[in-house]
């Protein structure tokens, strides 16, 4: 059966995903970048955006590992873009150019429908109206029993954790503070959903936590 991941979201000390006032100039809001100072240094992401160098160590071990033995992917409309309502401009097609660094089915989380978008590198994203369940099943199908990972945002990532969807987290909190954004621990016990055990590791811009559920 697939296992049920969310891998490398970055959080801030006071536990937001993303800051406020995001859109297409700040995607993450205001401060977000901040987050992921920790994956631009690491070999593997200098790699991706077709750069040279990178740090190879313990921060850049848990970006290979993020895209191992991935089945599937699932993400909030939010993540994919910052186009709300209607699709009336379809000529978004997402942050990461026309060869995501996905390489496997994507299933986008909306209210809106729109057709499959094929793209470069064996990526489709498929946008979803029927809901979390839904997609749920869609995705555990796409997987065919490799893992699934959600990879965010907060929103996205707290409807699967309350429906009791996901088994293991890595968050990595970096060394900053945001204030306000969206907080992914607001409005949720995470300690009564299950996740008790945890083990940290240190990196080298950020503190990663392996979040699991007892067994």
């Amino acid at each position: 059966m697939s296992k049920v991941k969310v891998s490398n979201f970055s959080i801030s000390i006071d536990g937001f995903g993303s800051g406020k006032n995001q859109d297409l100039e700040n995607p993450l809001g205001t401060g977000g970048m901040d987050l992921h100072k920790w994956i631009f240094a690491t070999k593997t992401f200098q790699k991706m955006v077709g750069g040279e160098g990178g740090a190879d160590g313990v921060d850049n071990r848990f970006m290979e590992k993020s895209f191992e033995n991935v089945g599937c992917w699932i993400m909030g409309r939010n993540m994919f873009g910052p186009i709300r309502g209607d699709w009336t401009d379809e000529k978004w097609v997402g942050w990461w150019g026309s060869n995501p660094p996905f390489h496997a089915p994507v299933f986008v989380l909306t209210h809106h429908k729109r057709e499959p978008l094929v793209m470069e590198g064996g990526t489709t994203f498929y946008f979803v109206t029927e809901g979390i369940q839904h997609i749920f099943e869609e995705a555990k199908t796409a997987a065919n029993g490799k893992e699934i990972r959600i990879s965010g945002g907060v929103s996205t990532i707290k409807q699967f954790l309350k429906a009791g969807y996901i088994d293991e987290m890595h968050l990595a909190v970096s060394p900053v503070f945001l204030g306000t954004g969206e907080d992914l621990f607001a409005d949720i016990d995470i300690s009564e959903l299950g996740f008790n055990k945890i083990e940290k590791i240190e990196g080298e811009n950020a503190t990663h936590f392996i979040v699991m559920k007892d067994k």
